[in-house]
């Protein structure tokens, strides 16, 4: 109980006035590369955060001269190496400086420019350095595709649907700010530019629908050049300002685009493009999140912009937290807190989602902070998870826990998809035809379906007293069953990764009233005590999205050891309690201060499949396929900075509770 209480004390700490908590969410260096690439493009080099973010790719470089996706990935990443190169060119830094030489022996090693991704070439040809005819056209007039049409961009997951609109009106526009003379990039075409070529890389074993859209793309380019697109004279105008009004209708509250970067920084550079002064309020507004520091990390010269940032899933997760460890009242001013927060951020106005759902009414949770437009269904489980204990207590019905409980409920009732489970943002969002357009090279264009957020809401349902009766919750079993992988486990969507969907899943079996003897479930237990380290723990390498033989394996962390722990604790086999009081011993040991150490990225953003969900890794020609090896270069990786301490609390609180400790 003394490690709890630690943890316990070192949270109560770290509550922000308003009631949440939020931890620092880590990524890789595209972000800062990308926002002095951005920054320079709209004139703003003189930005006071230029050379601080400079100052974070200095810092974040590996020894080889390259840039990584995760933390101790096996190998650098190119397109975030190139993207940091050009962003430290940018600045000033001279080719012949010795850690830009570094850099650009890397990217030349690996067969240099032609083999970086569709994003990092917009970069490129934003500063002038890639010619825009050479990049995947994105017509404006995607705008006016009926929501029917399989190209309509609601048929597009939330983050890249946010994130097309700007890209296609850049793509309209075709424009640039070139580098000055003596900061262009000649050196990373050492063969000169009129040999290079800037043809898209070739996909082993592409079909017909590859070629197709490579052609249809050749095509679109031509007609745009010589304006004879259908667009151009007839439409282009209109589509184009139809796109500008799209995006600024969808800004958030706080200035940002989507809660998430890249359609914040694409939305700022095509409505600058498009004349909007610095000074306009919707651009004063995007530009101005930059200083705020809920998505600004200073770490003494340098600044970390964040992809994102997650205030409600890190209180609510905390919640969970005291909850399983039955310290709600030892801590009640900061719950009382919170939960009057997470009651404020319930979103109660329709967005994106209401157009394939038209009669469904709001009432979801989003993950960020002012995120209306894109609640999502994880977010919404875990929230109806810590609201379920205090829906009775009359004080908080006065406070209308239960109309948001309620409403919580019928939306993602509303959001199920038809295979049974649930996507994170839209329903059926799972059109495979879109991944071979080829703008579609980077992580994820779709959001069908994953097990790990069916889990989640399974367990919320549970926790609700919806049993597994309900016909929703017999199609979300029936589902989960059938993603079970040979072995027993379940892949990870969100999370790395096994370790993570087995440990939803179990919970979930338990809160619906599974009978938790069967084969299906034991097979799972089997799969983790496995996958146990000599340590005690638990942990698994992001490598593990493109490599088979590294499936629950890694060097033991603080949250997937929970992950696992959480997962046995729900079967509650009494030959598994060995394996959990090494995991327990683990845990207690490796507190430091009131929490964990936790250097490895255990998020996950995108795995980089194209597909949005699981593959089939036996593939010999995988990782050829999909243009990433255990680098993870198509891949979204993330450390959430507070996964290290509230899910080692819930662990050892489930134990407790299970084993009467």
């Amino acid at each position: 109980m003394g490690t709890i209480n630690n943890a316990a004390d070192w949270l109560a700490k770290r509550q922000k006035p308003e009631g949440y908590w939020v931890g620092r969410l880590e990524s890789n260096a595209c972000m800062e590369a990308q926002w002095i690439l951005a920054l320079w493009f709209m004139g703003l080099e003189d930005h006071h955060l230029w050379p601080r973010l400079a100052q974070s790719l200095r810092e974040t470089q590996r020894e080889d001269g390259s840039w990584e996706i995760y933390h101790g990935a096996p190998a650098g990443d190119i397109n975030t190496t190139v993207e940091a190169y050009a962003a430290l060119r940018c600045i000033g830094e001279r080719a012949s400086d010795p850690h830009m030489v570094k850099a650009r022996d890397w990217i030349l090693s690996k067969g240099g420019l032609k083999n970086i991704r569709v994003f990092t070439r917009y970069w490129l040809a934003l500063i002038g350095e890639w010619p825009w005819e050479k990049t995947p056209n994105l017509p404006a007039e995607v705008i006016h595709f009926p929501n029917w049409f399989v190209f309509s961009i609601y048929n597009f997951a939330q983050w890249a649907r946010a994130t097309l609109m700007p890209i296609a009106v850049l793509s309209a526009r075709r424009p640039s700010r070139p580098l000055p003379n003596n900061r262009r990039l000649d050196e990373l075409f050492p063969e000169g530019r009129k040999s290079f070529s800037y043809a898209y890389p070739a996909k082993p074993g592409s079909g017909f629908l590859d070629k197709f859209f490579l052609g249809a793309d050749k095509i679109l380019h031509l007609l745009q050049s010589f304006g004879q697109t259908a667009g151009i004279g007839l439409g282009r105008k209109g589509s184009v300002k139809r796109s500008l009004e799209w995006i600024i209708e969808h800004q958030d509250a706080d200035g940002v685009w989507g809660g998430i970067q890249p359609p914040w920084i694409y939305s700022l550079m095509a409505i600058y493009n498009e004349g909007y002064a610095l000074d306009h309020p919707v651009m004063a507004k995007g530009l101005a999140a930059l200083d705020d520091p809920r998505w600004r990390v200073d770490v003494g010269d340098a600044t970390w912009i964040q992809a994102s940032t997650s205030p409600v899933w890190d209180t609510v997760l905390t919640l969970l937290a005291f909850d399983d460890c039955e310290i709600n009242e030892r801590q009640k001013n900061e719950v009382e807190k919170a939960l009057d927060w997470l009651l404020s951020q319930q979103v109660l106005r329709d967005g994106d989602w209401k157009v394939k759902c038209p009669k469904l009414e709001p009432g979801g949770w989003a993950f960020e902070y002012k995120n209306y437009f894109y609640p999502d269904t994880d977010d919404t489980a875990v929230a109806l998870i810590v609201l379920a204990p205090f829906r009775n207590d009359p004080e908080w019905r006065a406070r209308g826990i239960e109309t948001a409980i309620e409403k919580g409920v019928n939306w993602l009732i509303g959001m199920q998809c038809k295979n049974g489970g649930w996507g994170a943002f839209d329903k059926d969002n799972d059109k495979t035809i879109l991944t071979k357009i080829p703008f579609c090279d980077f992580g994820e264009a779709l959001d069908p379906p994953s097990v790990d957020v069916t889990a989640h809401i399974v367990e919320a349902f549970g926790k609700l007293g919806i049993g597994k009766e309900h016909p929703s919750m017999v199609r979300a079993l029936e589902y989960i069953k059938a993603e079970q992988e040979a072995d027993g486990a379940w892949f990870g969507r969100w999370g790395v990764n096994y370790i993570y969907g087995t440990g939803a899943v179990l919970p979930a079996l338990e809160a619906i009233g599974e009978d938790m003897s069967q084969t299906y479930i034991r097979k799972a237990s089997d799969w983790l005590i496995l996958h146990q380290n000599a340590d005690g723990g638990w942990g698994e390498s992001c490598a593990s999205y493109v490599d088979v033989k590294q499936m629950g394996k890694g060097a033991s962390t603080a949250s997937q050891t929970a992950w696992a722990l959480m997962g046995l604790a729900a079967v509650g086999r009494a030959e598994d309690e060995r394996a959990v009081a090494d995991g327990i011993q683990f845990l207690i040991e490796r507190q430091r201060d009131g929490t964990w150490n936790e250097p490895e990225y255990t998020g996950t953003g995108f795995p980089g499949y194209g597909v949005g969900q699981t593959i089939k890794l036996n593939d010999p020609l995988l990782q050829e396929r999909l243009k990433q090896g255990p680098e993870l270069s198509r891949a979204f990786m993330i450390n959430y900075n507070l996964y290290r301490h509230y899910f080692p609390m819930m662990a050892l609180g489930r134990i407790r509770k299970k084993y009467a400790l």
